[in-house]
């Protein structure tokens, strides 16, 4: 795969007035210089690379002020490493950085150095009107993730809007534990379809948001909020990703009016073809050369494991 992964971080405990358990932070130096040690090791900046680092400082509720400035600067003094964290998810987290900072959340990520083509939000869910026209000002990305915030109950994303001023928006399935389907299709179909639906101020309207367009989230858009110009469309010069489906099935008979449409309209399909970088991934819907029931299983021994660890069984 191509691969973006970030070195999250947390540091700010309950007993400091954070949201994690104390005995999952870790010291601040511990994190940077972990942070270096992970870029120098892993991060490759050139052209069609597979392997990308960024740093993520988890959100305003875990980690200091002084822990984001710092990770913003050491991830700016290596090319193309990227700044990600999760903000204005919720309102209980606007109200926390109003009482802990005297600011709103955008606000107090501009004060942290957290603004910038190289910076992208997960979520985004209560952005103001304001906020819309700085992050496109300043060209910051949004990581929409439809599914987690609806299953959440965080709220809508005002997707449209962000889109039409021009700020840079892609999609995200976020983690297993807000999402139990990680399938990006099928994300790109939450996306359209949630923002048809009203919110307060806004009226319910099928045309407010086009497969098409949500398409583009999930290829363009994701391409645009990494800072890459080399994948997300199938261009000379750009990575050879190919991503097939099929349309001749059952689960799209009689929706071939519009073959594209017909991707997002009916049920999310399984990957036929997945060719990343020019190698076959995934052939006649199979991943190529792996052992799935093995894997299957393994899965399943780990996570009954960690159930078990917790408590749950």
């Amino acid at each position: 795969m191509r691969f973006h992964p970030t070195r999250g971080s947390m540091s700010l405990g309950q007993s400091l007035g954070g949201l994690p358990p104390d005995r999952v932070v870790q010291r601040e130096q511990d994190i940077l210089e972990d942070s270096q040690r992970v870029i120098e090791t892993f991060h490759d900046p050139a052209p069609r690379s597979m392997l990308r680092i960024g740093l993520a400082p988890c959100s305003p509720f875990s980690v200091s002020g002084d822990l984001m400035r710092e990770s913003a600067r050491l991830a700016r003094s290596y090319p193309q490493v990227g700044l990600h964290t999760h903000l204005a998810e919720t309102l209980d987290e606007e109200r926390f950085c109003l009482e802990k900072f005297g600011m709103r959340p955008l606000d107090y990520a501009e004060s942290v150095e957290w603004v910038g083509p190289d910076v992208w939000f997960a979520h985004m869910v209560h952005p103001s009107d304001s906020d819309i026209d700085r992050m496109a000002h300043q060209c910051s990305g949004v990581c929409h993730c439809a599914s987690s915030n609806m299953i959440l109950a965080s709220g809508i994303a005002p997707v449209r809007k962000m889109v039409d001023r021009g700020v840079r928006v892609g999609l995200g399935v976020d983690g297993s534990a807000s999402n139990d389907g990680n399938h990006l299709l099928g994300e790109a179909r939450q996306a359209m379809l949630l923002q048809r639906v009203g919110w307060p101020g806004f009226e319910s309207n099928a045309n407010r948001f086009s497969a098409r367009e949500a398409l583009e989230l999930a290829t363009l858009g994701g391409a645009r909020v990494l800072g890459r110009d080399d994948i997300g469309s199938l261009e000379p010069g750009k990575a050879a990703d190919v991503v097939a489906f099929r349309v001749d099935d059952l689960g799209h008979a009689g929706a071939l009016g519009d073959p594209v449409a017909s991707l997002l309209t009916c049920a999310p399909a399984t990957v036929w073809l997945s060719v990343i970088n020019g190698c076959v991934v995934v052939e006649n819907h199979q991943l190529v050369g792996m052992d799935l029931s093995g894997l299957i299983k393994k899965h399943n021994h780990i996570s009954h494991g960690m159930l078990r660890r917790s408590g749950v069984l």
